[in-house]
């Protein structure tokens, strides 16, 4: 597959209108913005920093990059599921992942396993002849312009606005997915531990738009 190509099938993957409904999952960001933690566009700035450079961004970006290089896919997968801090994290990328799925069997036209979604994502992108760190950044640019998409609907925040604060993260981003190409699971450590809390709140939120 020539480059060009093998990028606009990852775009494609990692798009919005890709049948994963990650547009139902805010991640714990619904319930920190009625808690009153994110309330303007800086704050939800530093929420979604912490959550990529500190959270389920960074362990997410070095599963990739596991499965990437070729590590058992079953492994990762049992991984990344006892890395889940809360039942609506673990449903969160499970559900995504088992939609990814589906979508690719329909693609392909051939069955593909069912794995949390930064396992289904690598399954998919190991056949793209891409640099890891290249994947890795729009897996990370995807899950930030979803909360972004969040942030905007809820919080509430302008469009621009919102587009500010994903351009604020490329560079962040860039970083992260450099530095996961060389990391292995013995490098997973998380300490976005009020996202993670935020998460398990949001089960008993009165009035809920979106399903984490």
């Amino acid at each position: 597959m020539p480059e060009t190509a093998a990028h606009l099938s990852l775009m494609q993957w990692l798009s919005p209108g890709f049948p994963t409904g990650a547009f139902a999952y805010s991640h714990g960001l619904e319930q920190a913005i009625a808690a009153g933690d994110v309330t303007d566009a800086g704050s939800f700035a530093h929420w979604l920093g912490d959550v990529l450079t500190h959270g389920a961004g960074w362990s997410d970006a070095v599963l990739l990059a596991c499965g990437l290089r070729g590590e058992d896919l079953g492994a990762l997968d049992n991984l990344a599921r006892a890395l889940a801090g809360s039942a609506e994290r673990l449903h969160e990328t499970v559900e995504q992942g088992a939609a990814f799925a589906r979508a690719q069997e329909g693609l392909r036209g051939a069955a593909v396993s069912l794995r949390v979604l930064p396992i289904a994502v690598a399954e998919a992108a190991r056949e793209l002849p891409l640099l890891p760190d290249q994947i890795i950044a729009l897996f990370l640019h995807s899950f930030a312009a979803n909360l972004v998409s969040a942030a905007v609907r809820i919080v509430p925040l302008g469009q621009i606005a919102g587009q500010r604060v994903l351009a604020g993260m490329h560079g962040q981003i860039t970083a992260i997915a450099r530095r996961a190409t060389q990391a292995k699971t013995t490098d997973i450590a998380t300490s976005a531990f009020r996202a993670e809390i935020a998460a398990m709140q949001h089960e008993t939120l009165d009035v809920r738009l979106f399903k984490t």
